[in-house]
């Protein structure tokens, strides 16, 4: 299985994948430092910029030597199961439609202010 570098993982392997930038841009500074404060003309920056390229291999070196043990692979990349493949059924008939059943009728006594027996209104 191919290593792929996953940011949620706590291996040594991809902890050493974050070191790149911050190593480079710090041995970048340095070199800009020493052209600016010497006068010595092999540590001017047009002199010393291979030095940045043997840190960067030497931060590739390490992080490919990195033991990915405990490493935990990307979820992306995992296949879904396999799901059985599914016959096509014509659609149901539609069944004919049906009345509810009926709700049980209940006697209520009549509320003041309500209607009586015979229909009438009585307000107050």
């Amino acid at each position: 299985m191919r290593y792929r570098y996953n940011p949620s993982c706590g291996c040594a392997r991809c902890r050493a994948h974050g070191f790149m930038g911050p190593t480079v841009l710090i041995t970048v500074g340095v070199l800009f430092l020493l052209s600016q404060a010497t006068g010595v003309y092999f540590l001017k920056f047009h002199n010393t910029w291979p030095a940045l390229l043997i840190v960067i291999g030497l931060i590739m070196f390490l992080q490919h030597n990195a033991p990915a043990t405990g490493h935990v692979p990307r979820e992306y990349m995992v296949q879904p199961p396999a799901q059985p493949v599914r016959q096509w059924q014509p659609p149901a008939p539609p069944q004919p439609w049906q009345q509810p059943p009926a709700a049980p009728h209940s006697e209520a006594p009549p509320q003041s202010g309500g209607t009586t027996d015979s229909g009438e209104v009585h307000n107050g």
